[in-house]
Order: structure tokens, then sequence, then C-alpha cells
């Protein structure tokens, strides 16, 4: 399972930040107790947590989907760690973990949408989706959730990470949060330009051995 470990969360259960195995499709307009609308960054998004879906075009050239996690993303999840070098599973989530319990794997794939939220992306490779990215939030306070995301190694440079950090604040707003927390390795310099690029009002200290980032929504 592709393991997100936001430390704060991750003291006693790693976050995650997985990504999913849907093939790429568009949402139709007509399901129900969605809206459609333009994010004007190039995509459309369906703006309800549990049924989001946005079509974005990557650096590259290449369209991915951000959507919601599902319960049935599983193997998907487990098929991106395997696809993560060892270095972006330590630089990003804090450790290196490629097995997990049935107790860490509910908690990461079965999402309320509600204090846990969790987005995933979705490229074609060979006529089938394959996750290669994925962000989520947690609440760990009223109005305060700590973030995180991922991107497997051969997609990052492609601006998922934003596109994510995008929609994940989209979603926070929309649900009330007032800011964002993380705790990020001072190496791990992708996910800090992230986080100064996302446009939010940025707090930041650090000590030896992570950063503390807290961004106002």
């Amino acid at each position: 399972m592709f393991m997100f470990v936001p430390r704060a969360i991750g003291r006693h259960r790693r976050n995650l930040f997985a990504l999913a195995p849907d093939y790429l499709r568009k949402k139709e307009t007509t399901e129900p107790t969605s809206r459609l609308l333009h994010s004007g960054h190039g995509s459309q998004v369906m703006l309800e947590a549990s049924k989001f879906s946005a079509v974005e075009t990557l650096r590259d050239g290449r369209k991915i989907e951000i959507r919601a996690l599902k319960s049935d993303d599983r193997a998907g999840l487990i098929a991106a760690v395997g696809r993560a070098s060892t270095q972006s599973l330590y630089r990003r989530f804090f450790g290196v973990k490629r097995e997990f319990s049935e107790k860490e794997i509910a908690f990461f794939v079965n999402i309320d949408f509600v204090k846990h939220v969790a987005l995933v992306a979705v490229a074609e490779e060979g006529g089938q989706g394959k996750i290669v990215g994925g962000g989520r939030y947690v609440l760990v306070r009223p109005g305060t959730a700590e973030v995180a995301f991922a991107v497997i190694d051969e997609y990052q440079g492609q601006g998922i990470g934003l596109a994510l950090m995008r929609h994940l604040v989209t979603l926070a707003r929309g649900a009330k949060l007032k800011e964002f927390i993380a705790e990020v390795l001072p190496d791990n310099t992708a996910m800090l330009k992230v986080f100064e690029k996302c446009g939010l009002e940025l707090k930041k200290r650090r000590d030896r051995q992570v950063v503390y980032v807290t961004l106002q929504l």
C-alpha cells in the first residue's frame, strides 16, 4: 500500500497517501447529488467528496483522473507501493514500509469522506487505469486537518502533487475547515515546493528532523 505517513497522525497510525486503479473516465453530469464545474485550471470537477472527479493535463500532455478513493482500490494501492522507490517512500513517509496489517489497510482504504478524505491520481497505462499518486487529509481537531500526498517516481515533476493539493483544498474549504498542517522531512523539497506554490498563507517552523507546516485555508 502506498502509505503516506504524516507524523502527527502517524505516531499512533501512519497516514497514507494512496493511488487508484480504475480506467480513466469522465463522470456523467447526471450523477445524483454531484455538480459539475470548471476549476479554472483546465480541469472539470465533480464537487462532492465521495464522488469527486477531475481530469487534469500533465506537463507532458498526458491526461490523468484525480478522483475519490474507493474501497475496491486496495489492489491498486498495493501495486503503487511496489512501484515506489525506497528513497521516495522514506522521504515522503518518514520510513519505508511495504507490508501492512489488515487493520492498517482498513484505515487507509475505508474512508468516510468527512473526517478522512482521500483522492487518487489515475493514469492510463496499456489501456488500464493505474494509481500513480494520491493525497488525503485527516481531521485532527475541529477546523484542522493533517494533509499529505505522494506520487510514484516515474510521474514526479508533472504537477500531480500540486493538482492533488489544489483539489484537497477545494474539498476542505467546502467542509468549512480552517487550516491544514503537515510535517515534512527537510530534504523533501518537492513537497515543500508544493506547499509554497499552492497559494495559501504558509507558516513553517523547522527543527533538525522535521519542518512543521501550517496552511491557512
